[in-house]
Formats: C-alpha cells, structure tokens, sequence
C-alpha cells in the first residue's frame, strides 16, 4: 500500500494536477512495483500565502505514506525517480522538490473493513 501527498501552490499546479499525478504514478509502479490500478493521491494545493518556504513558486512537497517493507534500494530509486524523471518533466529545480517517505506497519492501518495486516495484498511490499 502506497499513498501519495502532494503539497503545492494552486496558482502553479492545479493546472497540471493529471500530469503531475500520472508522473508520479509512473515512478512508483516503475520502482516499487506497484500495480498501475493501485493509484492513491491527495493533491492538496494552496493559496500561495499558505506556503511558506524559501524555495522558488513552484516549490513541491510530495509525501509517500506506505507499508513498512520496502528496501533502502528501492526507497533510493524512488527518490532519484522523482528527481531525474519527475522534475525535469515539468521544469522542477531540485531545490524547489522535497520528497518524504514515512512508512508505518501494516497493523496501523485500517483497510477494507480490517486492519491491514490481515489484508491478502496482490503485489509484494518486500521490493
């Protein structure tokens, strides 16, 4: 299980919010292998005051919230994902895409009508 966060200013992304979610889809069926139908995203814009931070206007914050099991490796072939594949597309400096990988057991999550540990999932979180 893998959800996506992104936060972002609307004047910049609202936009390309189908573009930007189909990139990101592609990094994580492509490194984590995730089943392309498995696409869980919050695109969460904001008014530009309510983004605080030095970086450039369209500065990017993008949250993965996924089970506990992935390798280092792969959580390292995500990250680069976004930064060589992800970025470039849409004109990102590296300083303005933070990437933030918070991972959490399957007990604590509540999927289905059952925690998730007891789910029968059909892709492998162990990539």
């Amino acid at each position: 299980m893998a959800q996506v966060k992104v936060y972002g200013r609307r004047s910049q992304w609202a936009d390309r919010r189908d573009e930007l979610s189909d990139a990101l889809h592609d990094a994580l069926v492509r490194t984590w292998q995730l089943p392309a139908e498995r696409r869980f995203h919050r695109l969460c814009w904001l008014d530009d005051a309510d983004l605080v931070a030095p970086r450039g206007a369209a500065y990017l914050v993008v949250e993965v919230v996924c089970f506990t099991g992935r390798s280092d490796d792969a959580k390292r072939a995500l990250v680069r994902a976004l930064f060589d594949d992800v970025a470039p597309r849409f004109g990102l400096p590296a300083d303005d895409l933070e990437v933030v990988i918070l991972e959490a057991p399957q007990v604590n999550w509540g999927i289905r009508g059952r925690s998730g540990d007891e789910l029968a999932l059909s892709y492998r979180v162990d990539v």
